[in-house]
């Protein structure tokens, strides 16, 4: 039994209906700030980690993303306060990359303080050029580019089945020493309203995640002050994909140590958990609050596409650190890589979004 575990059966014996929501376990196994996995600090990510990103593959994504900020820049006009924001940049190297590659103002949204002090010590050479905040509302009325590497995907999620007549929340309870799943009715209107979407003509039993962290989110993001593009880059699924009849059991997994598999309520607070996230539903609320589609498509064509510039002026040259870059264009576009299974929205934001 982890800490964490020993928290959650306490929790639970104190509680009068003994059971939690998936979510609430969640967000606890993932960001309890001294027993969750990313509560304490950033974790070690790429071969030494238990995952790898699009920014531990190396220097040539923040590199890309350079590019792109200067693109939206001179769609705007070329502001000279336009600035780059990131919200989740875990331990500062995304920012780093970026930063090493551009000249741009760089702004953090970050609520934990833990991260901030890794990300302030990485970040020193940049000086002033970064500035950080806890919250998207606290941001400036300023244009920008922002940037989400892989954050939906680690909101905590309700997990939900279809009895063939209804859909019921899967709620956790404690079993003994253990965790256990036991349906029952859906926890909040809002749930309902969100479940009530999901289709009907399924296979009994069919299980799946409603993410209503991921919603809100973007509600917040529509709503903060900053105005310019969105660039949401995370794993997932359109709603045809999502709910195909034969994905029975949804997408929630746990990573460690590059393994995965579905013990989901096992070593809490020792292994990421995380789902794909329904890229449909992002589009649809970000559109309710006034925001446009830009892009989506699969990560390998948006970053193909942004790095042809790179790849030319590499041409003729054989060098260690050109194969160096090719190694990674190839890593992060290539199909077999991560090239199909990530994939990148982008959302024009006006000043008025809301």
């Amino acid at each position: 039994m982890t800490p964490l575990t020993s928290i959650l059966q306490d929790t639970l014996a104190a509680s009068s209906e003994a059971r939690l929501t998936f979510a609430e376990v969640m967000q606890a196994a993932l960001y309890h700030p001294e027993h969750g996995y990313y509560g304490p600090g950033p974790r070690r990510i790429g071969r030494s980690g238990d995952f790898y990103t699009a920014v531990s593959v190396g220097p040539l994504y923040g590199r890309l993303l350079g590019n792109l900020a200067q693109q939206v820049q001179a769609e705007l006009g070329n502001p000279a306060d336009f600035a780059v924001i990131e919200q989740a940049a875990h331990d500062g190297q995304l920012a780093e990359d970026v930063l090493s590659t551009t000249e741009f103002s760089y702004w953090i949204v970050e609520p934990n303080p833990r991260y901030e002090a890794v990300q302030r010590q990485r970040l020193v050479p940049f000086g002033e050029r970064v500035r950080w905040v806890s919250s998207l509302a606290d941001l400036p009325a300023i244009p920008a580019l922002f940037l989400s590497n892989e954050l939906p995907d680690a909101m905590p999620v309700h997990l939900v089945q279809w009895d063939g007549e209804v859909w019921q929340e899967l709620w956790v309870q404690a079993e003994g020493a253990a965790l256990t799943f036991v349906p029952g009715p859906l926890s909040s209107e809002t749930l309902a309203v969100e479940s009530a979407r999901l289709p009907c003509d399924l296979p009994v039993g069919y299980t799946t995640e409603v993410n209503l962290a991921a919603l809100a989110w973007m509600q917040e993001v529509a709503e903060a002050p900053f105005h310019g593009v969105v660039y949401i880059a995370d794993y997932g699924f359109d709603d045809q994909e999502l709910y195909a009849p034969e994905r029975t059991t949804g997408t929630l997994r746990r990573y460690q140590k590059h393994q995965t598999d579905d013990r989901v309520l096992e070593d809490l607070g020792e292994c990421d958990l995380t789902t794909h996230v329904n890229f449909n539903r992002l589009s649809e609320v970000a559109e309710s609050r006034g925001m446009t589609v830009r892009d989506y498509e699969l990560q390998g064509r948006f970053l193909g596409k942004l790095g042809l510039p790179v790849l030319a002026a590499l041409e003729g040259r054989m060098d260690a650190a050109t194969k160096a870059l090719l190694r990674q264009y190839h890593s992060l576009t290539h199909p077999a890589f991560m090239g199909r299974s990530f994939r990148i929205l982008s959302l024009n934001k006006g000043a008025g979004a809301r």
